[in-house]
């Protein structure tokens, strides 16, 4: 069993959800960026995610874009994500990395995911990969132990699904709205009958891959309202939306960064 699996194992038995933290590596610039997840860390998320800057993303929306374009304009390079995963697993959290492909398959995959597990990480998610396009990074992860996280949608059919569930370790991310992050709201009605589908068409029904639902979470009691139905909750935007409000005050960006979490966890609580 993989970290993240633990993780949502013990969130599962004491009967809530798994909060799960994303934020870019080298935003607001890489030590802000280590200091600000191990603030989430500290303050309630479950599973760290972090964000390796990509300049054509096809899921991030302008929040994420912006932080994304900041890192990127202060040359953050992967050596420095790397980097940023070792501070963070240190303190004993699953922390993944969200990549889009070409950025891993320019530095290589099999180098890619010995320097991923050599600094801690518990392996990646993948918007942009899908499994049928994905053997060489199965292989790599599989002989590392690594988590391979697909995605699946609204639009996703029942043969997608399950070719997705049954390639996918440690979650399934499920999107809980269609587009990008940070300009709709997630709600349970919309996104239970993907989670249900999700689960029914999972190996073993979903007993042992979680469903983690992202995309449209930014309040405690969105995060209440849907962790009674998925086995995780994903949120980005709304982080990074709380250091974009304090550009000049790091330590006000943390506090209000602290805040927020705690309010997030409470509602995975709920």
């Amino acid at each position: 069993m993989s970290t993240t699996s633990t993780a949502f194992e013990k969130a599962r038995a004491e009967a809530r959800a798994t909060l799960v933290g994303y934020l870019p590596a080298g935003f607001p610039d890489v030590e802000g960026s280590i200091a600000a997840l191990r603030t989430m860390v500290a303050a309630g998320c479950d599973v760290i995610e972090i964000g390796l800057p990509y300049s054509d993303p096809v899921m991030d929306g302008p929040i994420i874009q912006a932080a994304a374009q900041q890192a990127l304009d202060a040359g953050i390079r992967t050596s420095d994500v790397l980097r940023v995963v070792e501070a963070v697993a240190a303190t004993g959290t699953p922390t993944l990395v969200m990549t889009y492909w070409n950025p891993v398959e320019r530095y290589g995959v099999e180098r890619f995911s010995q320097d991923l597990a050599d600094a801690g990480g518990a392996g990646l998610i993948t918007p942009d990969l899908t499994p049928d396009y994905a053997p060489e990074w199965i292989a790599a992860a599989d002989a590392r132990d690594l988590d391979k996280v697909f995605l699946v949608s609204p639009s996703s059919t029942d043969e997608r699904i399950a070719l997705t569930t049954a390639a996918s370790r440690g979650f399934v991310y499920a999107t809980g709205v269609m587009g990008v992050t940070g300009t709709k709201q997630a709600t349970a009605a919309g996104v239970a009958p993907l989670i249900a589908r999700t689960k029914a068409l999972s190996p073993k029904q979903g007993a042992d891959l979680p469903v983690g639902v992202g995309v449209g979470v930014s309040t405690g009691a969105q995060a209440a309202d849907l962790a009674s139905y998925a086995d995780g909750v994903i949120v980005g935007s709304a982080f990074v939306r709380t250091l974009l409000d304090h550009p000049r005050d790091r330590a006000a960006g943390l506090a209000a960064l602290a805040t927020l979490t705690e309010e997030l966890a409470g509602g995975v609580r709920a």
